[in-house]
């Protein structure tokens, strides 16, 4: 039997929406039209117009755009990583300084099993995910959602800690900056949210150019460096911080230490395992040649940086960094100095992208599995997950605020999160190789066990030495999402449960029902709403109120009360609908139709449905000259189960100007 469509629905097209639906309060409250196409203009100019399902494809990345899209954490954390290590092995005097090499070794070995495992999660959880799909599928769900609570705060500090160190680096070179630090952080916190609503395929395009250049600019620093041994430049004078003091022996812990604070170098690594639905198709072999490209890129960095940094000497110094003074050494400080640093102050900032593209994925499968609100799993005009991003946006934003955009108080915070799904992707990968046993599964399974114990050391020994620096914020994190999950998921068994969703349901069952309209006049508004009503349901009430204070009664037309005028005009018109006069004792309207109702529900089980009718001004301007009283009633009625609450907008036309005084 062929299917129309119900009248009531085209009706509801032309303005009739729920009151609790609608997003811009209607009437007195609600945007004219042609303000609504003003908004709509700039929000079309600021993200893009609305992108077909057909072609999403548009958005989706290559390689080489996964680059920037997806790996500038990880590649920018050259920038911190090697200067992390130095600062721990500082304390073990000026001989400690020399295991930079070794430990980078070390650091880049684990680089290369990471590499492979999350190749290997890209194969085999082609939908994305990473550490969770990995854990969901073999370790259970409380270990999955212990991976999902780490990544999403890894993911909120991942962008905290970029912008902050971008911006830190820009008041270092402009001093007079530094009181407005917090204000440029969220000024670029907008800039990349508003390009990542666009679609990530534009993001990456946008900031290909400053990763190639700092890509080549950084090997080419490198190169120089290497090729002539004494450097083009002498050591710039500073002061180093070494200590002369007290100085730690140099064993296991301090060693462990440099070790576990090098590998801040490898955030990031997961990242494009979290984000496969974003590449173009083949999807699996584009994204394995991406986390390829990255080991490859930032393997060869930190070595080239390590044989530099060991070379020369280098030290951490006060004012300025240990990659400011490779480069210094090796290509000068001129003009290519400068280009460079600020290449790198730009992709350090812009480095934040790389969480818009994995959070707002992981929040899509954390939403399909119940444990986030579905609406996190929808999909904007511009085929982007847009929930995920405003959320990460807030997240990072409110972390900025209250650390008022200092890096160093950030830090101590960072990796912890994004360690814990390392080791818990690895050991998720073992039990998947054994269960399953593919050819070479005990080489495979020795690569990823080796791998999840070296990240489990290095996540305690993050947790042990940075704990009372600000790390047990994240053992607090990372509960409460935990507990966040759990209880949305509850709640969503229970809406399961309540509907019936495994289950078939009984024919619907028709319902008769009352339309009820609250008027304050006869006139055209009246005259629309009732139409809207009538087209619903024959037995239609009209409400109007009526004030019984003495002083209300009296008229200029012949001293009747307005009770009776309007009850007289009403039985002239005769709509073909009832008329209910409600007498109250107080100025307020919306008591004595709330209470109304009440009485109607009392007495009647049909279904009721309350039409409110609004106007519905010409320009934006003219909202404020209507009262708000449908506003006032949705208020009252919105909560209510046992109603259907709707508006009746009239919309004014544009009148001609009319001369004061006529």
């Amino acid at each position: 039997m062929a299917t129309e469509l119900n009248p009531w629905f085209r009706r509801a097209a032309r303005g009739v929406r729920p009151a609790s639906e609608s997003g811009i309060m209607a009437g007195s409250d609600e945007e004219s039209p042609a303000s609504e196409r003003r908004i709509g203009k700039t929000w079309r100019l600021l993200i893009g117009k609305p992108l077909r399902s057909s072609e999403s494809s548009k958005e989706q990345i290559n390689p080489v755009e996964g680059l920037s899209a997806l790996s500038l954490d990880a590649l920018t954390s050259v920038a911190y990583g090697p200067e992390a290590m130095l600062v721990v092995l500082a304390l073990g005097g000026a001989q400690a300084l020399h295991l930079i090499l070794p430990i980078t070794i070390a650091i880049v070995l684990l680089l290369a099993l990471l590499v492979t495992s999350y190749r290997q999660v890209i194969e085999a959880f082609p939908g994305g995910g990473g550490a969770y799909a990995v854990s969901k599928a073999h370790l259970g769900e409380n270990v999955s959602l212990v991976a999902a609570a780490s990544l999403v705060v890894d993911y909120t500090l991942t962008v905290a800690v970029s912008i902050a160190a971008g911006v830190a680096a820009l008041t270092s070179a402009y001093p007079g900056l530094i009181p407005e630090t917090v204000p440029i952080c969220l000024a670029i916190l907008v800039i990349i949210t508003f390009m990542n609503l666009r679609g990530l395929g534009e993001t990456a395009r946008a900031f290909l150019l400053p990763t190639l250049i700092f890509i080549l600019g950084l090997f080419a620093v490198i190169f120089i460096g290497l090729m002539h041994p004494l450097a083009l430049n002498s050591p710039t004078v500073a002061r180093p911080i070494i200590s002369t003091g007290s100085v730690q022996t140099i064993g296991i812990l301090l060693i462990l230490k440099a070790f576990s604070a090098g590998c801040s170098a490898l955030t990031g690594v997961e990242a494009i395992a979290n984000g496969v639905p974003l590449f173009k198709e083949p999807r699996v072999t584009r994204a394995k040649s991406t986390e390829l490209l990255l080991g490859v890129i930032l393997g060869g960095m930190l070595i080239g940086l390590a044989i530099l940094a060991d070379r020369w000497h280098i030290a951490p110094m006060s004012g300025q960094t240990v990659l400011s003074q490779i480069m210094a050494v090796s290509i000068g400080t001129g003009w290519p100095y400068y280009a460079l640093s600020i290449t790198i102050t730009m992709v350090l900032g812009l480095a934040a992208n790389t969480s818009f593209g994995g959070l707002p994925v992981l929040a899509s499968l954390l939403s399909r599995d119940n444990f986030l609100p579905h609406r996190f799993s929808l999909r904007g005009d511009r085929q982007v997950l847009n929930t995920g991003i405003w959320a990460l946006t807030i997240m990072s934003g409110v972390l900025l605020v209250a650390v008022n955009g200092d890096t160093n108080t950030l830090i101590p915070l960072f990796a912890i999160g994004v360690f814990t799904g390392f080791t818990l992707s690895q050991a998720g990968l073992v039990i998947n190789w054994v269960q399953k046993r593919p050819p070479h599964w005990s080489y495979r399974a020795l690569i990823n066990g080796l791998g999840a114990v070296v990240t489990a050391i290095a996540t305690i020994v993050f947790l042990v030495t940075k704990f009372s620096g600000g790390a047990w914020i994240v053992l607090i994190a990372v509960p409460a999402f935990i507990v966040m999950f759990k209880r949305i998921h509850i709640y969503y068994q229970r809406v399961g449960k309540e509907l019936s969703l495994d289950l078939m349901p009984g024919k619907p069952m028709p319902q008769k029902t009352t339309v009820i309209i609250p008027i304050s006049q006869i006139s055209k508004l009246t005259q629309s709403t009732l139409s809207e009503a009538l087209s619903i349901s024959k037995d239609v009430v009209a409400v109007y109120v009526v004030n019984k204070a003495p002083s209300s009664q009296s008229s200029s037309e012949g001293g009747q009360s307005p009770a009776q005028q309007i009850l007289d005009q009403w039985n002239s018109w005769d709509p073909g609908a009832r008329l209910e006069i409600l007498e109250s004792d107080f100025a307020s309207i919306v008591e004595p139709i709330v209470e109304f109702i009440d009485e109607m529900r009392r007495q009647s089980d049909h279904q009721l449905v309350v039409l409110i009718p609004v106007v519905v001004p010409d320009r934006f301007r003219y909202r404020i000259l209507h009262n708000h009283t449908d506003l006032l009633l949705s208020s009252a009625l919105s909560n209510r189960p046992d109603l259907i609450v709707a508006r009746a907008k009239y919309p004014l036309s544009k009148l001609e100007k009319i001369s004061p005084g006529k």
